[in-house]
């Protein structure tokens, strides 16, 4: 065997997850780094001057069109390529790689999973499922860290009192069975028998309340928000808790998703600095699969928890989620079946046509019903001109938002409108932000004093892309140009997610893309955008510095409110006057594609979608 046929032999190994061919076996699951993006792809920039309508979403706006070649493919696995007959073939979404990996060509058509029910296949023990992270989280302990990757993971590792079905109805979990006293004030919680955390220690209602009363309270803004409304929390019994309120809080039970409010082990935390304990970076926690292994860059591996409190479950023995940064390296891992489950981000949003087209996959965008993601341009008003309303509403109306639905989301998910996602109670479809309108924005930016110079250009800001993905760059690359129409030199700085989450924490930016879910209610998931009381210097807080004393008011008077229709007035009013004050840019309601193959069952069972604990997922 020669260097090159080593060497092929060695990659294809390293994306199974064996060791390599070579001396150096100890080299286990190597990351998916081999594919890099066709040099000859269009720019988002390049198909822009090739369209000038592209931008004003004409008739004759171009599609964007996405190309791969063999060199890709060779780039993983050499001579596969020509052994194959690929072919270059470039199409509207990207291209066709039907001899891509004979064994992925020839899967079978596998049976959904409403038919193998049908059918009489019981779930079945055993088995590694393959999934990806991406971008790889800066830790896994969930309220530590709140972004969407650790979410995901870290569902597996910790579990909350109750889950959610997808009209978002609470559901067991943690919690067996849970009363409300008649006056609204009392919440008592019946908890599981004989739980227990990685560690072999019991899970008790001491544990359940240090988690509410102070581990969240303490590192999580939004459950703070909530969570300071309790009077009094109290473990009853080893197996019951209760939580006594100031006031009635209509939305209170939503707040016990583990995504939310992950029950934590008290006695690796008590004493210490929460963030800098020990277990923060080995998380411990109740869930059916315990924390192996990390290695940075390259996988994060999870184990089935032998003494999980569910007899008989999990049926998977364990879960590695891969690495990969380049979009184009996971989606060979997805139709190469080297991966079995994409979420989120993983999959970028032009390849979900083809891999719908793939008979032994399945794509589903159910699942986020309780997250109700928001994406939106986060302005910092503490620089100028960015305090401006004028300026604002201008960089709002120079932005085409149904472009980045239809040609950089491909149509999954729609866009925004205000404040409050569509499918989020309470929304006002009134209340709509500024629309379309270069002309218009043109006009308010000469309002407000901004004069083009020589070059056309009235003032410069810097960009912080969100490092997500190219769909992400791409939409950079997209703002940059739309706003340069207007005369805004938008100056993009690319960065790592660390750094990002860093920076935007520490309001070291003018513009970035972010997106937050809003958990079934505006006071969940919405006021703490907006709410002077949570300008502080933590992600996913009021970061923009926006204020405005009337917002304030509103948003306290829904959330104190005890009837729907009451709430439904203030939030009303705050929308209002939150689509004129235009805080931030809304692009997008977002939707995700979670792609799985067919023989993987009940990926999708409540609201929470990939966020739950799979401890019912099992390979067929």
């Amino acid at each position: 065997m020669d260097v090159e046929q080593r060497r092929g032999l060695d990659q294809r190994r390293r994306l199974h997850g064996g060791p390599a061919a070579s001396k150096r076996g100890k080299e286990r699951l190597r990351p998916l780094r081999y594919l890099e993006v066709a040099a000859d792809r269009p720019s988002l920039e390049e198909e822009m001057r090739r369209m000038p309508r592209l931008i004003g979403m004409g008739k004759g706006a171009h599609e964007l069109r996405l190309c791969r070649t063999d060199a890709l493919v060779d780039a993983a696995f050499p001579g596969l390529a020509s052994q194959s007959g690929m072919h270059q073939r470039e199409t509207k979404m990207g291209l066709s790689r039907r001899g891509l990996l004979a064994g992925a060509a020839a899967a079978p058509l596998l049976m959904r999973v409403d038919d193998a029910l049908a059918q009489g296949i019981q779930p079945k023990r055993g088995g590694t499922l393959n999934s990806i992270v991406n971008p790889e989280p800066p830790i896994l302990h969930v309220g530590v860290n709140n972004q969407a990757p650790t979410l995901i993971v870290g569902g597996k590792i910790f579990q909350g009192l109750l889950r959610y079905s997808s009209k978002l109805e609470p559901l067991p979990e943690l919690a067996k069975s849970w009363e409300i006293s008649p006056d609204g004030l009392e919440y008592t919680f019946h908890l599981q028998e004989n739980v227990k955390f990685h560690d072999g220690q019991p899970m008790t209602a001491e544990d359940v309340v240090f988690s509410i009363m102070k581990f969240h309270m303490e590192v999580s803004p939004r459950a703070r928000g909530v969570f300071s409304r309790i009077k009094e929390g109290v473990a009853v019994d080893r197996n019951t808790a209760r939580f006594v309120l100031s006031a009635p809080f209509e939305p209170f039970l939503l707040m016990f998703d583990v995504t939310v409010s992950a029950i934590v082990p008290k006695h690796h935390f008590e004493g210490q600095d929460y963030r800098q304990a020990p277990v923060v970076q080995k998380p411990i926690g109740t869930g059916p699969f315990r924390f192996v292994e990390w290695q940075r860059g390259n996988f994060i591996r999870l184990e089935r928890f032998d003494g999980y409190w569910k007899p008989n479950q999990p049926y998977l023995d364990a879960i590695i989620y891969r690495v990969i940064p380049d979009s184009q390296s996971r989606r060979l891992a997805l139709e190469s079946g080297q991966v079995q489950l994409t979420q989120s981000n993983d999959i970028e949003p032009f390849d979900v046509p083809q891999m719908r087209a793939r008979p032994n996959l399945e794509v589903q965008t159910t699942g986020w019903e309780y997250f109700g993601p928001l994406m939106w341009l986060e302005l910092n008003h503490r620089v100028k001109p960015l305090d401006d309303v004028r300026v604002r509403k201008a960089l709002a109306q120079a932005v085409n938002r149904d472009f980045i639905a239809q040609r950089l989301w491909f149509g999954i998910g729609k866009p925004a409108t205000g404040p409050v996602a569509s499918s989020t109670r309470f929304h006002d479809a009134t209340a709509r932000m500024p629309s379309f309108d270069v002309n218009a924005a043109k006009k308010l930016l000469d309002e407000a004093g901004l004069k083009p110079n020589g070059q056309g250009v009235r003032f410069t800001i810097r960009h912080l892309s969100l490092p997500y993905g190219e769909v992400f760059t791409r939409l950079g690359e997209f703002l940059r140009q739309s706003l340069r129409q207007v005369g805004v030199d938008l100056q993009l700085e690319s960065v790592d997610v660390g750094t990002w989450a860093q920076r935007t924490a520490n309001w070291e930016f003018d513009t970035t893309i972010n997106y937050l879910y809003q958990y079934g209610d505006p006071t969940l998931g919405v006021e703490r955008s907006y709410v002077s009381t949570n300008i502080k210097k933590i992600l996913f807080s009021n970061v923009s510095g926006y204020a405005n004393p009337k917002v304030d008011e509103l948003f306290t008077q829904a959330r104190d409110a005890a009837e729907p229709a009451k709430r439904q007035e203030y939030f009303t009013a705050v929308q209002k006057i939150l689509v004129e004050d235009v805080p931030l840019v809304w692009l997008l309601e977002m939707a995700f594609p979670t792609i799985h193959e067919k023989r993987l069952h009940n990926v999708i069972t409540s609201g929470a979608g990939v966020h739950a604990s799979f401890d019912d997922v099992f390979l067929a």
